[in-house]
């Protein structure tokens, strides 16, 4: 078994958010907001034909958080749940993954909108995003159902420093 997996950053997604207070926490509370990725040069070659949807994945490196505790008190409540049942960037891996808008590539920089992260943060993947793949009709949302913020107004805030 491999107690090891070494993972480089692709690129550096650029948002205008510097700090974590105030931020969305997630993408659909983002929308308009716009940032770039550059993408390291040798990794140009990957974009091809990626222009043609219009929402990708990001998967990047919460490069801001440090620690993690099992059981923790997302944005959205004020109770705690398990760690792997939130959105949480404290995890014990601090990986993140949003689903953003393409607005356009040039060259080894991608253009986004509804962006959802910090700046100057460490793009681990992109995927492309493909509704018949993403998109699941679902019968529970956990504790989600009764929680106490409202995605779209609900932004970060001192909790997870």
């Amino acid at each position: 078994m491999q107690t090891e997996i070494n993972i480089k950053p692709i690129g550096t997604i650029y948002t205008p958010f510097k700090s974590k207070e105030g931020m969305p926490i997630q993408s659909s509370g983002a929308s308009g907001i716009q940032g770039q990725i550059v993408l390291k040069a040798e990794f140009a070659a990957g974009l091809k034909d990626l222009e043609g949807f219009s929402h990708i994945i990001l998967i990047y490196h919460f490069h801001k958080s440090s620690g993690f505790e099992l059981l923790t008190t997302p944005f959205l409540d004020n109770k705690q749940h398990g760690v792997f049942a939130t959105r949480a960037p404290n995890r014990p891996n601090m990986l993140g993954l949003s689903v953003v808008r393409l607005l356009k590539i040039e060259k080894n920089t991608i253009y986004i909108e509804n962006v959802d992260m910090l700046n100057e943060t460490p793009l681990i993947d992109i995927k492309p995003y493909i509704p018949d793949f993403d998109i699941h009709k679902t019968e529970r949302h956990g504790w989600t159902e009764k929680k106490t913020g409202n995605l779209n107004e609900t932004k970060s805030d001192k909790r997870f420093q």
